[in-house]
C-alpha cells in the first residue's frame, strides 16, 4: 500500500519559475529494507516498485519531463540534462525550461544550484570523494557565467555528529585546503567526525558561490524521513530534483 507522499521544499532566494524538491522515504510501493518511496533502480529493490514510485512522483509533482537519472559513480562528471539517457555522472545541469535534473542520495549531500535570474539550474551528488575531488566546482563551471550569480541549497545528508571516518577522509580535504581541518573533530585514535555541510560551504565560497542556505538535516538520525546507507546498508534512495518552468 502506498501512503501520502512527503517532500522537502528548499527555502532559498530563487525566482518563482525555479522549482526544487527533495523526496522523503514516505509514500511509495517498495517494501522491506527499501520501504517505501525508493527511487533507485540499482539497490536490489523490485524494479516494478521502483518504476511505480518514479511514475508516482512525476504525476504528483507534475514534472514537465522524466528526470535525468544518472549512474552515479562518486566522481566529478557533470551531465547536461537531456543529452543522453542515464549518463555516468554525479551532477546534472540545464539552461532549458522543462528539463528535470536529479540526483539520488542516502547520506551523501545533494547540492542544488540556481541562477539568480532563473536562467540556469543544476544539482550535484556530493559524497566525500566527489566533494574532495571537486564535483561542486565542476558543476559551477558547467553552469557557466559569474559564480556570484548563483545561489545554492544544501539538502539532507549524514550530519557531523554521525559521519565518523578514518584519517584518509580528513587528509583528502586538508591536502587541498588546510583550513578544512576545522570541519573535522577527533573521535578516538585515527577516527574523525566530519562535517560535510561545512566542507561544502568552504568549497562553494572558494569558487565564488557565497549565497548558500540549507544544511542541518541528518539522514542517519532521522529514520522516519530519510534513507541512510551508513545506518542500514541495504536501503533505498531519496531524489533531489530541480527544473525551470
Amino acid at each position: 500500500m502506498t501512503g501520502e507522499l512527503r517532500y522537502l521544499w528548499p527555502e532559498w532566494p530563487v525566482p518563482p519559475g525555479v522549482r526544487a524538491v527533495v523526496t522523503t522515504r514516505a509514500g511509495g510501493a517498495s517494501r522491506g529494507s527499501w520501504a517505501s518511496l525508493n527511487l533507485a533502480d540499482h539497490v536490489g529493490d523490485d524494479p516494478d516498485a521502483v518504476a511505480g514510485n518514479r511514475r508516482r512522483i512525476r504525476a504528483a509533482l507534475a514534472l514537465p519531463s522524466e528526470p535525468c537519472w544518472l549512474r552515479q559513480v562518486h566522481g566529478t562528471v557533470v551531465a547536461i540534462a537531456g543529452e543522453q539517457e542515464q549518463p555516468a555522472a554525479d551532477a546534472s545541469v540545464t539552461l532549458e525550461p522543462g528539463r528535470v535534473c536529479a540526483v539520488l542520495t542516502a547520506d551523501c549531500l545533494p547540492v542544488f544550484f540556481a541562477g539568480r535570474a532563473g536562467d540556469r539550474v543544476g544539482v550535484a551528488h556530493a559524497g566525500w570523494r566527489g566533494l574532495a575531488d571537486g564535483v561542486l566546482e565542476a558543476t559551477v563551471r558547467t553552469l557557466g557565467g559569474d559564480p556570484g550569480g548563483l545561489v545554492a541549497w544544501l539538502g539532507p545528508a549524514i550530519g557531523p555528529q554521525s559521519f565518523e571516518v578514518g584519517p584518509e577522509v580528513r587528509e583528502a580535504f586538508v591536502a587541498v585546503d588546510p583550513a578544512a581541518a576545522a570541519e573535522c573533530r577527533p573521535q578516538g585514535p585515527d577516527r574523525w567526525l566530519v562535517d560535510l555541510y561545512g566542507l561544502a560551504r568552504r568549497r562553494l565560497a572558494a569558487c565564488g558561490v557565497t549565497a548558500v542556505s540549507g544544511g542541518g538535516l541528518c539522514t542517519y538520525r532521522d529514520r522516519q524521513r530519510f534513507y541512510s546507507y551508513r545506518r542500514d546498508q541495504t536501503t533505498g534512495r531519496m531524489a533531489s530534483l530541480i527544473w525551470m518552468e
